[in-house]
């Protein structure tokens, strides 16, 4: 599917061109990204392993990787990982020996350049300075965040899926609702949904934004109201989004439990238009601050400007949330092939709430929505 050979040697090309001798990409997405080894899914309480903090791939400037893994994590995890130089370590093995083995393969100096995962363990990078002492270490984003900015088209064929699978599931929920339910009912019948039509996981924590005159929510209390059942007139906001080969998906859209009232029809309304112009401005040349100031001049210039409480959206591709942001005073030039959510909302709980979030492409004349159903305010009768 994709080319790992070219991956790695844009890597190393980079690496050269940032003076870096040495590149580690722990058990992450940038690992996965380089080598296509998947990340697991996360746990809540930690699952640990002897010398788990050298999990991961020792890059050089040139020639091979080498994989450093836990016994553990090789046996049962990640298994065979044909084509690269793995180094495994024993349960009683000496987790410091085992890397100072992997810097003296890879000759690297004593006063190496190392750029380390961004996220890596502390262990690890204390571990790195002990073992190279005049070394000057940096943070591998500066490396990876510039390649994977740029979506090429395999990546947005994945995407696209991705979103597929995203609405097919929220199409599923929306035959499920019914007054009464509470958030568990739609947080479970979502997930439900979406490792049912296709998606790994969900991408992040599915959330609901739920807001009417006689219903609790207001952000903080997200415990406390999970149970409590939705009776109209409530409005109902989704935010979820499916994993489809290593890639993420960000979506929203808002329903509604019972009669809407003209207010909330014209705000939804708003939200909608709002949108549109968030995507029509992800146009190459222009910045992400200029697409948030479009999207947010037309909540502002309805009304509820202070009703809009957050940024227009983010970068997204492997991980949910990437860098660079649409927000005010983020002055970076959008380029062909990022991929941003564009998400207005306008939110004010005890009253109501709308929000609407597809993920979309920067093209030269504006922003392509890799999806773009559910346009209509759906009504729960």
């Amino acid at each position: 599917m994709f080319d790992y050979t070219r991956r790695l040697a844009r890597v190393q090309q980079a690496m050269a061109a940032h003076n870096i001798d040495l590149l580690f990409l722990n058990a992450s997405t940038n690992l996965q990204y380089l080598t296509g080894i998947a990340r697991d899914e996360p746990n809540y309480g930690n699952t640990m392993y002897p010398g788990e903090w050298l999990t991961g791939a020792w890059v050089p400037q040139q020639g091979a990787p080498i994989l450093t893994l836990p016994r553990m994590l090789a046996d049962f995890h990640l298994g065979a990982i044909p084509g690269y130089d793995v180094r495994v370590l024993p349960d009683a093995g000496d987790p410091v020996a085992l890397a100072a083995e992997t810097m003296t393969t890879l000759s690297v100096p004593p006063n190496a350049h190392i750029a380390v995962d961004d996220r890596s363990w502390a262990q690890l990078v204390l571990n790195v300075q002990k073992l190279r002492s005049a070394a000057e270490l940096s943070l591998a984003s500066a490396i990876l965040a510039p390649l994977r900015r740029i979506k090429d088209t395999d990546e947005l064929a994945i995407m696209r899926k991705a979103g597929e699978i995203t609405e097919a599931a929220y199409l599923a929920t929306l035959r499920q609702l019914k007054h009464g339910m509470t958030n568990l009912d739609l947080i479970t019948e979502v997930n439900y949904q979406l490792r049912k039509h296709g998606s790994r996981t969900h991408s992040f924590v599915t959330s609901f934004y739920n807001m009417g005159r006689e219903y609790p929510f207001g952000f903080s209390n997200r415990e406390e109201v999970l149970q409590i059942p939705l009776e109209a007139p409530v409005s109902v906001s989704f935010d979820f989004g499916a994993v489809y080969e290593g890639y993420c998906y960000d979506y929203g859209r808002s329903v509604f439990f019972g009669e809407p009232d003209e207010e909330y029809r014209r705000v939804h309304a708003l939200v909608m238009a709002a949108q549109a112009a968030g995507i029509a401005a992800l146009r190459v040349g222009s910045t992400c601050e200029a697409a948030d100031a479009a999207a947010r001049r037309v909540i502002v210039d309805g009304g509820y400007g202070a009703a809009f409480r957050h940024r227009l959206g983010h970068g997204i591709g492997m991980d949910v949330h990437e860098p660079p942001f649409l927000t005010a005073g983020d002055d970076t030039i959008l380029e062909e092939g990022m991929c941003f959510t564009v998400e207005p909302s306008i939110f004010m709980p005890h009253h109501l709430g709308a929000r609407v979030e597809d993920v979309v492409v920067v093209r030269a004349d504006g922003g392509e929505a890799l999806t773009s159903g559910f346009q209509s305010l759906h009504v729960v009768a």
